[in-house]
Formats: structure tokens, C-alpha cells, sequence
């Protein structure tokens, strides 16, 4: 069993649980998704999976959505689900950005507030030159470690 709590947005080459399911199916076994949309980010991504996994005899089964069912071969109701998944995604990215563009223009920035201030910022990139482990640095500053990695990161990338 695998289980990926990636965004849609990642090609499939950058969604490692995906991959990972990918190369241990073999012929004669059934890949199970939630939805269809989660073999591709897009129509094109998930058609490519599809028909690979068809070509090696691997079936799929789609619990939800109008593509619910077992699949041994591509049809139209596969091939709608994906396009209209791929629809759904593009319509949500538009109504997000136009929201952020309203609020914007009304002098509200969207977002989460920044949790790591300059003095925070500061404190992290000096506990890290002296060797602190990201844990204790966390600890340390009252952050989370996944903002330590994403701090130290972003100074790396400067």
C-alpha cells in the first residue's frame, strides 16, 4: 500500500510515492486511486499513466467520482474524468488568483502570516553555524522544523 499526500500540482516525476507504486505493479495487478486525477496533474500526465499501466496489464480502480469502477483499457469515461479534473484544477487556480487580486486591490494581502521574523531569522541561521540539530534549533526559536528546513533553505539559496 502506498499513500501520497502530494499536492496534484507535482508532475509525476516529482511525486515519489506515486513512482514507487508504479514500479513494484506488476502484470495482473490493480492499482487502486482515490480519484483519477491523482494518476496525473493533467489530461496529458494522466492518459500517459493510464496506458502505460494498460500496456503492462495492470488494472485500475477508481473509488470515486463518474469514473468509479474497475478499468482494464482506456474509454470515454476515464478520458472525461481526467478532462474534467483537469478543467476543475485550471477553474480553481483562476478563482484563487482572482480572489487574491480583489482582496489585493482593497489593500488586503491573502496568505498566511510569516512565521519567522528577521530577529527569528537571525537566530536560526546562527544556531544552525554552530552545529545545532534542526531539533533543537525548533525548540530553540518556538518554531516548527519543518520552518527550520525552510529557512535554512531559502538562506542556502541566496
Amino acid at each position: 500500500m502506498f499513500d501520497e499526500k502530494t499536492s496534484g500540482k507535482l508532475s509525476t516525476d516529482d511525486r515519489p510515492a506515486l513512482l514507487d507504486a508504479l514500479s513494484h505493479i506488476r502484470d495482473g495487478n490493480m492499482l487502486t486511486v482515490q480519484e483519477v486525477d491523482r494518476l496525473g496533474r493533467n489530461l496529458l500526465e494522466g492518459l500517459i499513466v493510464l496506458n502505460d499501466l494498460f500496456q503492462r496489464g495492470i488494472a485500475v480502480k477508481v473509488l470515486e467520482g463518474i469514473a468509479a469502477g474497475e478499468h482494464t483499457e482506456r474509454s470515454l469515461t476515464l478520458d472525461l474524468a481526467l478532462a474534467l479534473s483537469e478543467d476543475r484544477r485550471r477553474d480553481i487556480v483562476r478563482k484563487t488568483k482572482n480572489g487574491l487580486d480583489a482582496a489585493r486591490r482593497r489593500g488586503r494581502v491573502g496568505g498566511r502570516r510569516p512565521v519567522v521574523d528577521d530577529d527569528k531569522r537571525a537566530a536560526i541561521l546562527a544556531r544552525s553555524q554552530r552545529r545545532e540539530s534542526i531539533r533543537t534549533i525548533a525548540t530553540g526559536v518556538k518554531v516548527s522544523i519543518g520552518v527550520v528546513h525552510k529557512t535554512l533553505k531559502d538562506a542556502n539559496a541566496s
